[in-house]
C-alpha cells in the first residue's frame, strides 16, 4: 500500500469562507467595495498599523508602495537576492534601479552589516526592501536605525510572514510601508491578493489612488495609475482567513517544533530563530550539510512527500539582473543547499513524523 501523498502546501478553506463569498455574490457588489474596506481595516489592526490598502496581489502591493513613497526613475533601491523575483521586479517596474545586498547565512534574510558597509561607502540608496523570508522576521531594529541614520525609505516585504513578530510587535508595522501576499500557498489566502500596511496617511492615500487609475474621486484623476484593486470576493475570503490565521500559525509552529525534534541528529541544519522573534514558518527550510540536496529531494519524492527549493537561483543570476555583476556569495551557496519540507496546517502529527523520519532514514543510509 502506497503512503498517502503529503503536499508542500494546502490552502485551508472552510464553511465561513464559502458563506462570506456567497453573501458577497448575493449582494451584487463583487468588485471593490465595502467588503474590501472592511478587510483593509481588520488586516491593518492585526498588524498594529494605522492604514491598510488592499491590492490585486503581492507584486502590485510592492509596486504601489514604492510609487507611494516617491520611488521612480533616478532612484536606487537595495534588496536581497535571495527572494522571489517579484521583490526586484516591483522596483524595476517603477523605473528605479535595483541592486542587491548579500544575506545572513543563519536567517537567510538581508544582512544588516553588509547593508551598513554599503551605506558607509557612500552608495546612493533611496529605499531598501527587507524580506521576512520563510516567515522569519528580519532584524528590523537594525534596519530602522539605518533608515533613520542614512535617510532612506524602508519597505517590508512580508509576503511570507503574516503574524510574525519581533518582541511582540507584528511585522507590517516597522517600515514606512509593508507588503503582504495572499497567494494560495501563503499562510492565509484570498486566492490572489495583496495588502499594503503603513502608519503614514499620505502613503496610504497615494497608494490607494495609484491602484485605482490615479482616481481622486468619481471621474477625476490626478495621475497615471493602474487597476490593481482587490475584489470583494477576495476580501470576503481574506476576512474569514484572518480570523483563522492565529490557529494556522499555532499549528505551523507546532509542526515545525516536532520536525526540529525529529531532525536533531540528522545531518541537516534546522531553522534558526533569533531570540525575541516569532517565526510563522511559511516554509520549514533546512540546509543540507552532509547529504546532497537534490538527492534528498528525489528520495522524499519517492516516499510521496513533496518538498520545495526556495530559491534555486538567486535573483542576481536571473536574466533581467545578470548585467549588474553582483557579488553575493552567501546567497549563492545557500541556494544550492536549502530544502523546504511540508509544515502547513493541513498536516497531522503522523504526517509530520513521517516527514522527519524519512529525512533521518535517508541521512542514515548515505552518511
Amino acid at each position: 500500500m502506497t503512503d498517502k501523498h503529503i503536499s508542500i502546501a494546502a490552502p485551508q478553506l472552510g464553511d465561513e469562507e464559502f458563506e462570506r463569498v456567497k453573501a458577497v455574490m448575493e449582494s451584487g457588489i463583487i468588485a471593490d467595495g465595502p467588503e474590501v474596506r472592511g478587510f483593509e481595516r481588520e488586516f491593518a489592526d492585526y498588524c498594529e498599523a494605522d492604514y491598510g490598502v488592499a491590492t490585486s496581489n503581492g507584486t502590485t502591493a510592492l509596486h504601489a508602495a514604492l510609487h507611494a513613497l516617491g520611488i521612480g526613475p533616478g532612484d536606487r533601491v537595495l534588496t536581497t537576492p535571495f527572494t522571489f523575483i517579484a521583490t526586484a521586479n516591483s522596483v524595476a517596474l517603477t523605473g528605479a534601479e535595483v541592486d542587491f545586498v548579500d544575506i545572513d547565512p543563519q536567517t537567510y534574510n538581508l544582512d544588516p552589516d553588509a547593508l551598513e558597509a554599503r551605506l558607509k561607502a557612500g552608495e546612493q540608496v533611496d529605499a531598501v526592501i527587507v524580506v521576512h523570508l520563510y516567515g522569519l522576521p528580519a532584524d528590523m531594529g537594525r534596519f530602522v536605525e539605518l533608515a533613520e541614520t542614512y535617510d532612506f525609505a524602508l519597505i517590508e516585504d512580508a509576503a511570507q510572514a503574516h503574524g510574525a513578530t519581533i518582541n511582540g510587535q507584528p511585522v507590517g508595522s516597522f517600515g514606512d510601508a509593508a507588503c503582504f501576499s495572499f497567494y494560495p500557498t501563503k499562510n492565509m489566502t484570498t486566492g490572489e491578493g495583496g495588502m499594503i500596511t503603513t502608519n503614514d496617511p499620505d502613503v496610504a492615500e497615494r497608494a490607494a489612488r495609484f491602484i485605482d487609475h490615479g482616481r481622486v474621486t468619481g471621474y477625476e484623476h490626478s495621475e497615471v495609475g493602474h487597476n490593481f484593486r482587490m475584489t470583494s470576493i477576495a476580501a470576503a475570503i481574506g476576512r474569514a482567513q484572518l480570523k483563522r490565521l492565529p490557529v494556522f500559525t499555532t499549528v505551523r509552529q507546532a509542526n515545525a517544533k516536532l520536525l526540529t525534534e525529529l531532525l536533531e541528529d540528522a545531518p541537516v541544519t534546522t531553522p534558526y530563530v533569533p531570540e525575541g522573534t516569532e517565526h510563522v514558518f511559511h516554509q520549514y527550510t533546512v540546509q543540507c550539510d552532509q547529504v546532497e540536496r537534490d538527492a534528498l529531494k528525489s528520495y522524499l519524492d519517492s516516499q510521496n512527500i513533496d518538498t520545495g527549493v526556495y530559491y534555486p537561483k538567486p535573483v542576481h543570476h536571473q536574466e533581467p539582473y545578470k548585467h549588474l555583476n553582483v557579488s553575493a556569495p552567501v546567497a549563492e551557496e545557500v541556494s544550492k543547499r536549502v530544502l523546504s519540507l511540508p509544515v502547513h496546517p493541513g498536516l497531522d502529527g503522523d504526517d509530520v513524523k513521517r516527514i522527519g523520519r524519512s529525512v533521518a532514514r535517508y541521512a542514515e543510509v548515505v552518511t
